[in-house]
């Protein structure tokens, strides 16, 4: 009888934790939707209406005018830390310095339209105005470091080339619709899984770790700071996607200064990040880059817990995350459920139905390495496709190997994928 308690008591235990865990997945998408949707849109149009090459214009040169520029135009765009590195090797190679590429690369994975939206709705407005701010600063030092340490003057410039073209001018309607596709096809692609990750770690973190597990670094911000950036730096995570395990994170004792270090570091700093900048800026380069996001986030972090008031940064439905769609308005109910079905679509599109590799018509294969989203999947495809005799592509995001028809020049599709910032090997055999 004893046994059968036990055993009915268990279930039951185990039936609570996983509704709860459920609960605080659905409340926490609720509250996210609509803004990450409405960044989504202004995403989109920035994509839409902001040409590339204006921007390569105006980051040109040395000094602190085009890295400050570069941080300003780096905030908005929602790039993750993967997909901003095509984009800040394509402004290296059409004239942006080296300390203005850098400021980009530190800036655009911090924050973004959708992102601070989103961390206006989990976290409080004061952390969707710092975070920004933060992004900025950090980003300006970490440029103005880079060109120092690389002897940049202000009339430098980078290595100029054609690496952002000009395109045709397009209608309103035809930017209007790039815009939707942008925003609602190819960057929920992008981020669509991390953020799907975050939220699940997040709910993991929320239900089964105790509230008393973090208690010992809780009491020591710098300490919990450096824990968290032991993990955080090598880890890849979205923008998006880091909100919610920062909320999960405070509500188990960790300070809001700790929870700016994972929102700043997380997205910033990456193996693929570091790499790329040693190859193309050089290694001292690459660890100023390191350093100044690393010590950025903790000054920043220690600013928020000694000497912002703590009231700021109470988190707006602490008492609400495992109250599930109980209490939800009908249009947070709405969006949550729109986003849910673009995430699902966006996952099977890119990791089930364009992974299917088309074998029998391929003539050679060829090893993609630093991809990590379908943001850089479809970088790596298009330029692929741009080069001579290339008839059909296919590239598969899970494997690293991209599949090519066509009689081509083996050397030319391997420096157009480096010039895209990814490295390529033909596979023999």
């Amino acid at each position: 009888m004893c046994n059968v308690r036990n055993v009915l008591m268990g279930y039951l235990c185990i039936k609570k934790e996983v509704m709860d865990f459920f609960n605080s997945l659905v409340f926490m998408l609720m509250e996210m939707a609509p803004y990450i949707l409405a960044g989504f849109l202004v995403a989109g149009m920035l994509h839409a209406f902001v040409p590339e090459r204006l921007m390569a214009r105006h980051l040109s040169g040395g000094g602190a005018g085009p890295t400050l520029k570069a941080a300003l135009l780096g905030i908005p765009l929602p790039l993750c830390s993967c997909g901003v590195l095509p984009a800040a090797i394509a402004l290296r190679r059409g004239g942006a310095s080296k300390a203005a590429s850098t400021s980009f690369l530190i800036a655009t994975p911090q924050t973004g339209v959708d992102s601070i939206a989103a961390t206006w709705s989990l976290l409080g407005p004061a952390f969707a105005v710092i975070r920004p701010v933060a992004a900025l600063v950090t980003s300006l030092f970490g440029g103005l470091a880079v060109g120092a340490a690389e002897g940049e003057r202000a009339t430098d410039a980078g290595a100029q080339s054609c690496a952002i073209n000009s395109e045709p001018e397009k209608s309103i309607v035809g930017k209007c619709v790039d815009a939707l596709r942008y925003g609602f096809v190819d960057l929920v692609g992008s981020i669509g899984l991390w953020l799907v990750i975050g939220l699940v770690i997040a709910a993991l973190i929320t239900v089964y770790v105790p509230d008393s597990y973090f208690t010992f670094l809780g009491d020591n911000p710098l300490l919990s700071m450096l824990a968290v950036l032991i993990v955080a730096v090598p880890m890849y995570v979205c923008a998006t996607g880091s909100i919610p395990i920062a909320m999960s994170l405070m509500l188990k004792g960790l300070s809001p200064g700790t929870a700016l270090v994972l929102l700043m570091a997380g997205p910033a700093a990456n193996f693929a990040s570091f790499t790329l900048i040693s190859r193309e800026m050089g290694r001292r380069a690459a660890w100023v880059y390191l350093g100044s996001i690393v010590a950025g986030a903790i000054c920043f972090g220690l600013i928020i817990d000694w000497l912002l008031p703590a009231g700021w940064f109470l988190l707006p439905h602490a008492s609400e995350v495992c109250c599930g769609v109980h209490g939800a308005s009908l249009f947070s109910q709405i969006c949550a459920a729109v986003l849910a079905l673009l995430l699902i679509w966006a996952i099977l599109r890119n990791y089930i139905f364009n992974n299917r590799q088309k074998t029998n018509t391929m003539t050679k294969n060829y090893k993609i390495t630093g991809m990590n989203c379908p943001h850089c999947q479809a970088t790596v495809k298009s330029r692929i496709e741009a080069v001579d005799g290339v008839t059909g592509v296919d590239v598969n995001l899970t494997s690293g190997i991209a599949a090519v028809e066509g009689v081509h020049d083996a050397e030319a599709l391997v420096a157009a994928v480096r010039a895209a910032g990814f490295e390529a090997s033909e596979i023999n055999g």
